[in-house]
Parts: C-alpha cells; structure tokens; sequence
C-alpha cells in the first residue's frame, strides 16, 4: 500500500502536476463557490470557451498563453456587448451565438494540417506537463484572486443572499458583478493550461456544487469545495498514473465522483431532517 502511494511520488512531472491541481484546487473551490451561489454557471463556461481562439493564436505566433486568453475574453466580451445591443438579441442567445462562433474558430485553428504538434492540448489540456513557471504563475493569479474575495466577501455576501439589498447598503451590483466575471477569467486563464478549454468549468463548478449539497454557510462551504478539488485532483492523477488515461480526464471523472456521492450524502440528510419533523 505505501509502495502504491509513493511510486508516483518519484517522477517530478507527477509532483508538479499535483502541485498544481492544490493550487487550482484551492482557488477553484473559493471563486467556484461564488460562481454557484451567483448563479454564473454558464457565463464562466463561456468565458472559458470565448477566450479559446485568443490561447490558439497566442500558440500559433509564439505570444505567452495568458496574453493570447486575456484578448480572446476582452474579444468575447466586446463581441456579446455588440451582438445584444445591435442585434437586439436576448443575453443568453448573444452569449450562445458569439461564444460557439469564437469556440469554433478557435477549434478550426488548432485542428489545422499547418498547426504545430502539441497545440492540440489547448482543448484538453497538459497536467502533466506543468512547469514550475505554470505553478508559480498559478500561484500568483490565485494569491490575487483569494485576496480580492477576501477584501469583498462581506459585500459578496449580503449581494448573493438579497440582490435588492445591494443599493441600500451602498453597493453596486453591477461593479461587483464585473469584479467577480473578472476574477474568473483570472482562474480560468491559470487553470485552462493543465485542464484544457473543454474542461476547466469542471473544477469551477463542480467542487462547488458538490460542497453546497452538504454545507449551507459560505466559508464552510468554501473549504469543503477546495477540499474537493484538491481530492479529486489527487485522485485524477493517481488514476491517469496507474490506469494510463489522460489526467485532465481523471481529474474530471473523479470530480464526477465526489459530486454524485456529495448528491447521496445530501439528499439523505434531507429526508432525515424530514423524517424527525
């Protein structure tokens, strides 16, 4: 059993990739805890997917990888500003629209003949193939997010539980709307280089989602999502080492895990609190 636990251990690529799934774990489960309870699911699905054709240009012409994703998310965001007030589209069909159209030329560029070898990995990501540069990148961008959610976390607070309270209490909901879009760029900008474009709303939301089946209060449910993550991150690749599948995958799958058996946990919970009434 230890030799099982420590084999991995040995290889530095393995030891990396861990380090930087407890970094994303921990700033995923902080930042995805808000995404839920604002109910900003899909918008950080496609952030994640509007910035994709910004990471594949930024590849493509040799220009750091969070250069290439900052442009395709200011290009994303300009593009559904346009399409809602011009076209006069509801929000949700512009988003549909702009971000499918952005994802699809963005898969067309990196499944071209003349792309180079590896820009495939855009889509799926490299776990494995972090650097110490990525985790210490990681590590920054996560330190800056954790930090802005801290300094705002009574007004994240009183908004997430009561819209309406925001204007009497003297807080504009539309600037910590953007505040909270901006910092899940951020995340997604760190995360989307280990766990790939199609698959970095996973440890956004999922970890999140499963904490609030077991925790109603927000820092509570805050450790229990990054304790989640970083689980489930472990977990993904111990599996990606022994079984030989892809660790952005097994991370995904054994998020899966975690939020079905988080789904049982809450849901028997609730018919016992109903049961003793």
């Amino acid at each position: 059993m230890i030799e099982w636990l420590t084999e991995p251990l040995g290889y530095g690529t393995t030891l990396r990739a861990l380090a930087e799934i407890t970094v994303l774990g921990i700033v995923s489960g902080a930042i995805g805890c808000w995404i839920v309870l604002y109910e900003i699911s899909y918008s950080a699905e496609s952030l994640a997917h509007g910035l994709f054709p910004g990471l594949v240009a930024a590849a493509l012409i040799g220009a750091p990888l969070l250069l290439g994703g900052a442009v395709g998310v200011l290009l994303a965001a300009l593009l559904i500003v346009i399409a809602t007030r011009v076209a006069g589209e509801s929000a949700d069909t512009a988003i549909a629209v702009v971000i499918t159209t952005l994802f699809g030329a963005g898969v067309l560029l990196a499944l071209s003949p003349d792309s180079p070898p590896g820009i495939q990995e855009l889509l799926f990501g490299n776990l494995l193939g972090a650097t110490v540069t990525d985790i210490l990148t990681a590590a920054a961008a996560g330190i800056a997010v954790l930090g802005v959610l801290w300094l705002l976390h009574d007004r994240l607070l009183a908004v997430g539980f009561d819209r309406d309270s925001g204007p009497a209490l003297g807080i504009s909901v539309g600037a910590l709307n953007l505040i909270l879009l901006a910092l899940v760029s951020l995340t997604i900008l760190v995360a989307v280089q280990g766990l790939g474009n199609l698959l970095v709303a996973a440890i956004l939301v999922g970890p999140a989602a499963a904490a609030r089946q077991v925790n109603h209060r927000i820092v509570p449910m805050i450790v229990t999502a990054a304790a989640i993550a970083i689980a489930s991150g472990v977990a993904g690749i111990y599996a990606s080492f022994y079984l030989k599948t892809a660790a952005g995958a097994s991370v995904v799958v054994a998020l899966l895990i975690f939020y079905l058996l988080a789904a049982a946990y809450g849901a028997t919970q609730g018919k016992l609190t109903a049961a003793r009434r």
